[in-house]
């Protein structure tokens, strides 16, 4: 791989980990803790809402963002040619 092209690998990749960190911070802290007064009038089954992300709703994103992850760096690697052989 050239420089130029590890270069703008690399920073595909950060970006990328940018972005979910992001939606990660915004759902476990905004959603959990500056917006939970708010989101408890709201129920899921006889949970506050606020309460329900800060418990559930956090973990089910934050999981949801390791697969994410996953395919996209699956497609960023095979992009830029550096992905792993799927042979055995």
């Amino acid at each position: 791989m050239d420089p130029n092209a590890a270069h703008r690998y690399w920073r595909a990749n950060r970006r990328l980990i940018v972005l979910l960190l992001a939606v990660w911070g915004v759902v476990s802290f905004g959603f959990a803790i500056v917006l939970a007064p708010w989101l408890d009038a709201f129920r899921v089954g006889q949970l506050p809402m606020g309460f329900w992300w800060a418990h559930q709703g956090a973990m089910v994103v934050f999981v949801i963002l390791i697969f994410v992850y996953a395919f996209a760096m699956d497609r960023l690697d095979r992009k830029f040619d550096v992905h792993e052989d799927d042979e055995l």
